[in-house]
């Protein structure tokens, strides 16, 4: 039995991060144009280093996950996207998607995040439902390509989940990960439970990027 390999690529930077608003799927509203220029550097490092033989290329609904997949498959064969919203980020719900970070605060409370079943988002998912919904999804795209390399567009708080989930580690916690646009997260399905990590947060190719543009900084 052959083993899966899955990569996890988290979107390029989304308008929803930079004006600083809650953009769940109904209210994301793509990439900036920094953000496209991410995409485009991890796509010509893909096409120049061929380290990925993708056999499959998925994305969440989000528009900033779809954008991003759309600009990377040129590199990975030109294979067409499929879209799975059981990739998407953290579901805020309908009464929330959309509103600005600062009177989201102002109603609530800066969130802490510390227990999975807490209503951070009234109406939308607890921390424990997002990532449930996400190994579900994780086991059932291995269980549909298994023994395949599967390249997935989704974000931050999925790389998150699943990292967790793999590693056996608490949903909530003092660990943090941050993990950076356009970066890789690659493991290995080896066998029933078993995972093997094979890198985290790989942005190489924003290096040269950022050093180009006087205001990278602020990004």
């Amino acid at each position: 039995m052959s083993n899966t390999r899955l990569v996890l690529i988290r979107h390029g930077e989304s308008r929803a991060t930079v004006e600083r608003f809650l953009g769940g799927s109904r209210t994301c509203t793509g990439l900036t144009d920094f953000g496209r220029l991410q995409v485009q550097a991890l796509r010509d490092r893909l096409i120049s280093g061929r380290d990925i033989a993708a056999t499959v290329l998925m994305s969440s609904n989000f528009p900033r996950a779809v954008e991003t997949a759309q600009i990377l498959a040129p590199a990975l064969g030109s294979m067409p996207v499929g879209i799975d919203a059981g990739w998407g980020e953290h579901d805020p719900g309908p009464d929330l998607d959309g509103i600005s970070w600062d009177n989201y605060v102002a109603k609530f409370g800066t969130p802490t995040w510390s227990d999975p079943d807490e209503v951070v988002f009234p109406g939308g998912e607890t921390v424990g439902q997002f990532h449930t919904r996400v190994v579900r999804t994780l086991r059932e795209t291995v269980r549909r390509h298994e023994g395949e390399t599967i390249v997935v567009a989704c974000h931050g708080g999925v790389v998150d989940a699943v990292m967790r989930h793999t590693l056996q580690m608490h949903q909530t916690g003092k660990f943090e990960l941050h993990t950076l646009n356009t970066s890789l997260t690659e493991i290995v399905h080896v066998e029933g439970s078993k995972w093997r990590l094979v890198r985290y947060n790989d942005a190489a190719h924003l290096t040269s990027l950022e050093s180009s543009l006087p205001d990278s900084s602020a990004k």
